[in-house]
């Protein structure tokens, strides 16, 4: 496989609502995304970061420049997706804006031979159960609305965003409306090795995880609050790549992780660390970042792979945009199909995604 080109794409995204997390609120969701074009085939793939430096280090404008500056022309020679990572390891971090590039040109290989991502990835499943993220909401009743109509929706799983002064009420409200439905809560790392005692008070609602309560560096924090806890602690943040995920693993700092395949550098370090905590009996679930259907797509893929054990954040289409840039990802009865199509087996319609793109630029050998 030869390289002619690679685009950067910034595009932005109305949300359908407001999403609120500890970090922020977004109401439009800006991304990069990269296609390469090869002599075999073209490819695609989306960056995970957002327009600010607040989930990770990375944001959008940053994620651009360092490709256009340094991934791009360092792996304009690649043959294939597993040269990119060695070609790319010279420069520090970036691993969202790795992880699209990467995904561009596995997108690409697999197309110029007809193999649909899944399979590549070793997928044993054709659809994938879905869960949904709720952002924080201004009142409770409010918060009730909103995950009533996802439940009616049929989605399999609830995951609540809490932070300090939004946590044991709202978590509280919606187990005694909603009876025994799988719920789950994401902190985003707001709270502190001291609010110990507080977060305890979680562990009444049975919970299905505690998702990154305290800083991503704070491994052996993680590891003294999974023991004054019932609650199974997740690790997201925390988790970069295999290595970070068998570190965690025996540090006791986690029961459960869950994999962002662009927090960790690409779909082939999502299937690494996956194989490292089946190895240990560790179940991954896969998380979301807000994606279009091109990320979306991928994700699912990935999250049809035997050790994910829970529903992920693989919402359908509609759980964020009005109009997708892909055909759209539906809901059935709980499930998103995973793509059968080559590749990714999803591609941007060029009408809508020149709609929403706000910048591009063009990357020749």
């Amino acid at each position: 496989m030869k390289i002619a080109g690679v685009e950067l794409r910034t595009v932005r995204m109305p949300l359908v609502a407001p999403f609120r997390t500890s970090f922020g609120t977004e109401t439009v969701r800006e991304a990069v995304l990269v296609r390469v074009v090869t002599d075999e085939a073209e490819g695609w793939g989306e960056c995970g970061a957002g327009p600010a430096p607040l989930y990770s280090s990375e944001y959008t404008h940053a994620a651009v420049d360092v490709l256009a500056r340094y991934l791009v022309p360092a792996a304009l020679e690649v043959g294939g997706a597993d040269e990119v990572g060695p070609a790319l390891a010279a420069f520090k971090g970036h691993r969202m804006a790795k992880a699209a590039l990467e995904t561009a040109v596995l997108d690409a290989e697999l197309r110029g031979r007809g193999e649909p991502l899944s399979r590549a990835l070793g997928a044993t499943r054709t659809e994938v159960p879905c869960g949904v993220s709720v952002g924080i909401t201004d009142t409770i009743p409010q918060l009730l609305d909103v995950v009533a109509g996802h439940l009616e929706a049929g989605y399999r799983r609830i995951k609540l965003k809490i932070e300090p002064g939004w946590d044991v009420e709202p978590v509280r409200a919606v187990r005694e409306r909603f009876g025994d439905i799988p719920l789950q809560v994401d902190a985003n790392a707001a709270y502190v090795i001291g609010q110990a005692e507080h977060l305890a008070r979680l562990d009444g609602f049975g919970l299905t995880m505690l998702e990154q309560p305290l800083a991503e560096d704070d491994l052996l924090g993680h590891a003294e609050l999974a023991k004054r806890l019932r609650t199974p602690i997740c690790l997201d943040e925390s988790i970069v790549d295999a290595r970070a995920a068998a570190t965690a693993i025996t540090l006791g700092a986690c029961a459960i992780v869950n994999i962002k395949p662009g927090r960790v550098g690409g779909y082939l370090e999502a299937r690494r660390i996956h194989d490292a905590c089946a190895a240990r009996d560790v179940p991954v679930w896969c998380g979301g970042m807000l994606e279009t259907g091109v990320g979306r797509a991928a994700n699912v893929a990935l999250a049809a792979l035997p050790g994910f054990r829970f529903p992920g954040d693989t919402s359908a289409s509609d759980r964020y945009y009005t109009t997708d840039i892909t055909e759209p990802f539906r809901l059935e009865d709980g499930h998103l199909r995973v793509p059968t199509g080559p590749g990714l087996g999803v591609a941007p319609d060029r009408g809508i995604l020149d709609a929403v793109t706000t910048e591009t630029a063009w990357i020749r050998p």
